[in-house]
């Protein structure tokens, strides 16, 4: 077995939702999903598809998000993963929508920190063995940095 990383590159602006899926129709069911979730979300889909023409699969309301997304799913290659890259909305705003989709069975990330792919790849094909989302912790947050989450939560209207 060898392992390699892939540097994502998240378009300016989006968010990326990484997970695993078994089944051709993921990409539709997951277009219906994230509009059925926000108005007017932007975003693109890249399926892998594990057998028959071992295609990357796509569907997408944004061309740039979804050329993304088709272009992310096929360097990282691994059967029956999916990428999602969202605009206008957060992967909070949809998580719980993705993970109703009777396809989806493991999302490794949702972020827009830098992100790194770990797969693994053998004789029968690749495989996500993790991800590296942002940077190791720094510190322990201390007062000013409870209040500076907490102030944050509040401007983005997470919290009252």
């Amino acid at each position: 077995m060898q392992t390699d990383t892939v540097e994502v590159k998240i378009p300016e602006g989006a968010n990326i939702i990484v997970g695993q899926t078994h089944f051709i129709k993921t990409v539709e069911d997951i277009y219906e999903a994230l509009v059925n979730c926000v108005p007017n979300i932007k975003f693109g889909v890249g399926f892998c598809e594990a057998s028959g023409k071992c295609l990357v699969r796509s569907e997408g309301n944004d061309v740039v998000l979804k050329k993304a997304a088709e272009d992310t799913a096929f360097e990282i290659g691994a059967g029956h993963t999916f990428i999602i890259f969202i605009r206008d909305a957060f992967p909070i705003n949809v998580m719980r929508a993705l993970k109703d989709v009777p396809e989806v069975c493991h999302i490794f990330c949702a972020t827009a920190n830098p992100l790194q792919v770990i797969v693994a790849e053998t004789s029968q094909g690749r495989g996500v063995l993790g991800v590296i989302d942002g940077a190791k912790p720094k510190g322990i947050e201390a007062a000013e940095d409870i209040k500076w989450r907490k102030d944050l939560l509040r401007q983005f209207k997470y919290k009252l």
